[in-house]
């Protein structure tokens, strides 16, 4: 088997980047590549993660056979934590599908990193507290319980005025995060 081809394959089919499947497991880029291109390999807890972020497990990897994953547990989720935010990917393997969720966890008086305009339409759900959406030169406030929906070709993010967490389910189509 060539590992590092199967993996590249199934990092592809996903349409990550060797630097964001890096970023999602605390890695390097150079060594993603070094991988895929059998230079190296893996540790057993470094293949595992990878594996993870990518929507399977050794057992499928390793397997012939594979059945479509329906059902994703708490322990399924990845978290990467940013400046003043949080990103917990809901659904590990979302890239290879038409939509993305995530739970975005803003800290007091943070923002999210501003979103470049790309092709895509993108749904959030205040789930706590308070946000403003920033969509081009628009700003807009919504409450725990309010949404919104938008088409991504203007910049955009989401802003915490308030002095505790914000949580919003945000949801990209096409994957983006």
């Amino acid at each position: 088997m060539d590992l590092g081809k199967k993996i590249r394959d199934l990092r592809n089919s996903y349409n990550l980047s060797q630097e964001e499947l890096a970023n999602r497991v605390d890695l390097t880029k150079g060594y993603i590549s070094q991988l895929e291109n059998n230079l190296t390999s893996p540790s057993l807890a470094s293949l595992s993660e990878i594996l993870t972020v990518l929507g399977t497990s050794l057992k499928e990897f390793f397997s012939d056979e594979s059945d479509e994953k329906i059902v994703y547990k708490k322990e399924d989720y990845i978290t990467k934590h940013e400046d003043g935010y949080s990103l917990t990917w809901l659904v590990n393997n979302a890239q290879k599908n038409e939509m993305e969720p995530i739970i975005v966890s803003i800290e007091p008086h943070c923002k999210t990193s501003e979103d470049n305009p790309h092709e895509g339409e993108e749904f959030g759900y205040v789930l706590d507290g308070e946000v403003v959406v920033c969509y081009d030169n628009r700003k807009i406030r919504l409450k725990k319980g309010e949404t919104f929906y938008f088409t991504t070709n203007k910049v955009h993010y989401l802003y915490n005025p308030k002095d505790k967490v914000s949580k919003v389910i945000w949801i990209s189509s096409p994957p983006n995060f």
